[in-house]
């Protein structure tokens, strides 16, 4: 069994997240390795507490993350931070030769994202791979199969998208995520936009063009001191993009749909590509349901399987229940330690190149937005 020894940087929701990940890797089968929760680092040491009580395993706490990049007991590090610190902690990460599983979206900008993927590629021993945890959702795979077997025909359309809804009430006070110095000029897109982006981009679909309707709804939120304070990030992004299948070379449109504020919504990832001989969709929003349409002439008919837990790595659970978001998240972190172990998994992580292609996107999405101009993707 090897070992990997974690520290994480930021150790708010999403460490958390993955700390429960670990405590939760019995859950797995027959996988030749495992992650130990070894250093921790956050600003704030009031989080520290959740983590020590529940992972012995902890060497290192700590408010420098540079400590964790020193430490012999670490081999590689989760880090979970405000995307205008990314840049230079991510490039120290890959240059202390820690492996890294980095959030979304690489950076607060295009140059931030090329600078880290430039150091990535002069350190090829050092792993690095993006969270994006909705592709390991058994209705996702099932896209994500019918597109390896080029099951679609010509391809008519494709629609993918994330949706919030927690930003609807004005009187949320404003966090990070709300401001153009800490997020970045994207705001939903670089928050969120990863998650949409990720299968149609393994897919080889990066939009050559992209038209964008991007909106700021609410204009002011509470500051937590009695003052309102302004919203400068966009809340939706609409991308109306051209992108072409690399089985055939036919263009086709694909929009991607990226909001914070998508009224009824929680946390809903979807995806659906209509095509000439087949159709499917997902979305999270009714998680047990993949949608498809065969067709070879006669009646045109939507069927709908009821899912059952489908993974890409083998689990105790029982193929009839129900799959959740912390089950998607063990996969990734599965799919993560098997590429990094063995050198390749079923289905891999975001890639660095991915993230990159996003940031190109999103830069074309906001000139679009100022020159209500379609734009290349460079």
């Amino acid at each position: 069994m090897r070992e990997v020894r974690f520290g994480i940087i930021g150790c708010g929701l999403m460490g958390r997240e993955f700390g429960s990940a670990i405590a939760r890797w019995c859950h797995l089968l027959d996988l030749p390795f495992r992650p130990l929760l070894s250093g921790i680092c956050d600003a704030n040491p009031g989080l520290f507490p959740w983590y020590q009580n529940n992972f012995p395993t902890i060497k290192v706490a700590t408010k420098d993350y540079r400590e964790l990049l020193r430490s012999p007991d670490v081999d590689a590090i989760y880090c979970a931070l405000p995307h205008n610190l990314h840049r230079d902690v991510y490039i120290e990460i890959v240059r202390a030769g820690k492996h890294l599983l980095g959030e979304k979206p690489f950076g607060i900008d295009l140059p931030a994202a090329q600078a880290i993927v430039e150091e990535i590629q002069k350190h090829p021993k050092v792993f690095v791979r993006c969270s994006s945890e909705f592709p390991f959702w058994p209705g996702a795979q099932r896209v994500i199969q019918a597109i390896q077997q080029n099951r679609f025909g010509r391809i008519v359309e494709v629609n993918a998208g994330f949706l919030h809804s927690s930003d609807l009430n004005p009187e949320k006070p404003i966090n990070w995520k709300r401001l153009v110095e800490v997020n970045g000029e994207y705001g939903c897109l670089g928050d969120l936009g990863m998650h949409a982006l990720h299968v149609p981009l393994r897919a080889g679909w990066k939009p050559k063009r992209v038209f964008a309707n991007l909106t700021k709804i609410v204009a002011e939120r509470p500051d937590g001191k009695g003052n309102k304070v302004p919203c400068r990030t966009w809340d939706n992004g609409t991308l109306a993009c051209d992108a072409v299948n690399p089985f055939d070379g036919h263009p086709f449109p694909l929009t991607f749909r990226i909001f914070r504020i998508a009224p009824g919504e929680t946390d809903t990832w979807y995806i659906e590509i209509h095509g000439t001989r087949y159709s499917c969709r997902f979305s999270t929003r009714n998680p047990k349901a993949f949608q498809f349409m065969e067709y070879s002439g006669g009646a045109q008919c939507w069927q709908e399987e009821s899912l059952g837990y489908e993974t890409v790595h083998k689990t105790i659970t029982g193929g009839i229940f129900e799959f959740g978001f912390s089950d998607a998240i063990l996969q990734m972190w599965a799919a993560f330690m098997d590429e990094l172990v063995n050198g390749k998994t079923p289905f891999a992580c975001a890639r660095p190149e991915e993230a990159l292609a996003s940031h190109q996107v999103f830069t074309a999405a906001l000139e679009s937005q100022r020159t209500r101009q379609a734009i290349e993707v460079a």
